[in-house]
Order: C-alpha cells, then sequence, then structure tokens
C-alpha cells in the first residue's frame, strides 16, 4: 500500500469512528437527558409572547411552553428544563454540537436548514409571516412605500434574506442596517436609527407591546414571507425526532377533543376511544416513543392544549391579543392538525 493509498485509508477510518460515534450520541438523547435529569431546551433571550425571562428570571411563552410540555412528558414535572437563551447565530450550532437537546425558537422551517445542517424540523407549531413595524407618524399603509428607507434587520435569520429579495423584486431601494441580537435591533429602531424593523409578524406584535408607546407603532399589514416556525432535533435520532413531533401533536389533538389543563384528569373517565389513547388510558402508545403512557396527560395537565397555550401568550389572554387565523385548528379555518394517535 503506497504512502498516499495509507493516509486515505487512515482519513476514511478517522471519518468513520468520529462519524460513528456522532452517530452514537446523537441516538441516545432521551437516554442522555434521563441519566441528567432535566431538558435542554434552546430559547429566545427576548421575544415577548413566545420566550422570554419574568421578573423572577423564567422563561415564559408559547415556545417556552412547548418545552416544558416535553419536560412533562418524559420526567411528569415541567420544571425539569433548563433554558438556553441563543441569538440567532448560536442556535443551529447549538443543537448540532448537542449543546441543547432540542431548539424552540421562533426558527423557521427552511429547505437549506432541513437538508444541509445536520437538523430536522419535527413539525410546525406556529405558522408565521415576515412583516414590517413603522412609527405611526410617518403615515404609512404600506411597505411598499418604504422605498430609499433604512430597515433594521437581524443577521443569521430568513429575515435578512427575505428583505432583499422582497425588495429586488419590488425594485425598491432600501438601506438594511444589520445586526447581531434581535434585542439590539429592537433597540436600533427604537432610537431612530432605522425607519423600520422586520421580522416574523408575530413578534413584532410583541416588540410592540413593549415599546414606552406602543401607540407610536403599527405593524404595517404587509406580510412578504412564509415563515414556519417549529422544533429542531439533530438528524441520527428517530425516537427523540418522535418524542418531540408527538408532544406537540398530542397538545393538538388534546385542544381538538376539548382535554384541557383543567378537565383532564375527569377526561380520563371518557368513554371516546380517541380520548382514552391520548391519555394513556389504553393503547399503551408512550412505549412506542420510550415513555410511560401517560406522557400526553403529563404534557397537557402541566402547560394545556395547543389552545390554552396560544390564548395565553399570544392570543385573547395575552398582551398581544393575536387573532387565532391560520393557526386554528384545521376544522376551524386553520392550519393546525394533528395525525390521529392510534
Amino acid at each position: 500500500m503506497t504512502r498516499t493509498n495509507l493516509v486515505a485509508t487512515g482519513l476514511a477510518l478517522g471519518i468513520a469512528l468520529c462519524t460513528g460515534v456522532a452517530a452514537a450520541q446523537g441516538s441516545n438523547t432521551l437516554a442522555a437527558v434521563k441519566a441528567r435529569g432535566h431538558l435542554l431546551c434552546g430559547a429566545h433571550p427576548g421575544a415577548p409572547g413566545f420566550s422570554q425571562p419574568n421578573s423572577r428570571g423564567e422563561y415564559t411563552g408559547f415556545d417556552a411552553d412547548h418545552c416544558r410540555a416535553i419536560a412533562a412528558a418524559i420526567f411528569g414535572d415541567p420544571q425539569a428544563i433548563r433554558f438556553r437563551p441563543l441569538s440567532s447565530q448560536q442556535r443551529l450550532t447549538a443543537v448540532q454540537t448537542g449543546e441543547i437537546d432540542v431548539l424552540i425558537r421562533t426558527t423557521t422551517w427552511s429547505m437549506a436548514r432541513d437538508t444541509t445542517s445536520g437538523l430536522n424540523v419535527t413539525n410546525v407549531t406556529f405558522y408565521d409571516g415576515q412583516g414590517f413595524l413603522v412609527r405611526t407618524k410617518l403615515g404609512l399603509k404600506s411597505a411598499k412605500e418604504l422605498d430609499g428607507a433604512t430597515i433594521c434587520v437581524t443577521s443569521g435569520t430568513t429575515n435578512e434574506l427575505n428583505l432583499a429579495d422582497w425588495a429586488r423584486a419590488n425594485n425598491l431601494r432600501i438601506q438594511p442596517l444589520v445586526i447581531d441580537q434581535n434585542d439590539e435591533t429592537r433597540k436600533a429602531y427604537e432610537s431612530g436609527r432605522c425607519d423600520a424593523f422586520t421580522t416574523d409578524a408575530s413578534q413584532l406584535a410583541g416588540i410592540r407591546t413593549a415599546l414606552p408607546v406602543p401607540a407610536e407603532h403599527v405593524v404595517l399589514p404587509d406580510i412578504i414571507s412564509k415563515e414556519p416556525l417549529g422544533p429542531y432535533v439533530r438528524h441520527g435520532d428517530d425516537q427523540w425526532f418522535d418524542l418531540v413531533r408527538w408532544t406537540m401533536f398530542a397538545l393538538v389533538e388534546a385542544e381538538e377533543l376539548g382535554v384541557t389543563s383543567k378537565n383532564v384528569d375527569e377526561m380520563l373517565k371518557a368513554p371516546n376511544p380517541n380520548i382514552q389513547r391520548l391519555l394513556g388510558v389504553s393503547g399503551g402508545f408512550g412505549k412506542m416513543i420510550g415513555l410511560d403512557d401517560r406522557w400526553a396527560y403529563n404534557a397537557i395537565k402541566a402547560v394545556g392544549n395547543y389552545g390554552e397555550i396560544f390564548d395565553r401568550n399570544l392570543g385573547k389572554e395575552s398582551p398581544l391579543g393575536l387573532a387565532r387565523g391560520i393557526n386554528a385548528l384545521w376544522n376551524k379555518g386553520g392550519l393546525i392538525y394533528a395525525p390521529p394517535i392510534r
């Protein structure tokens, strides 16, 4: 064997060994989580309604509650969790390297991320679209009136790419002000360094409520992209993928079946076979994903069904007051849909 062949063989063996170790690590996420005693969930450092720490340092929001649902499904305890605040640039790497077990952080499902990052999106938990926040004194009715404007956008996001595409497609001259951290992007807009702030419209609604005088700002009606948001996990661990996916689906199924955090104990006695399978009374579905059969019961008891989570953090019970819109259940005019548990 020549020296060249020896080097090539050595490299191949090294790559195979590294790949094998990575695969072994990636295929035991649930075991690692159980051994650690808590879930590591990637979080947004400050997205009102989705994920942000309160005055006690506890993470609250739509995404945070979905993280807690997974912890409850595994441990029966929604507090068996540690949140890792991550910037837009850090978030995908944190999943890839195993720094976190799951990323639920207003992260868009795109083809490039799904096929080249070594990650999988389990399902869509929120359908969003990119919009624009501007000052009401500008008197703008449409984002297309922003020709010549400076627009704040966070780097490492699909929003940055969408903004460039939108401006090109509409022959608009804009000056992007690209900033690393979302909170710094908000501060740049608030201080007047840019004429508009662009990100997902639901986030803009939350950001607006946190501004000193919300009435001085408005989210324009234009939506320039599709932003399906959902949990990210590493490639190579089908059991963990299934566990996260079906925990998300269970919350949706619970809303459709009328199972809530308040009536879930009473529903254990319901004769409906669909409810019995969901709550672990029959079927043995927890074992299919490596959990106790009460996995979905525990998640629903802890954080409520999908509708409860939405209303509490984003909807009618929250400062944002967002309508369900396309995030209503499929049988109520929306896109939220869960396959059957059977």
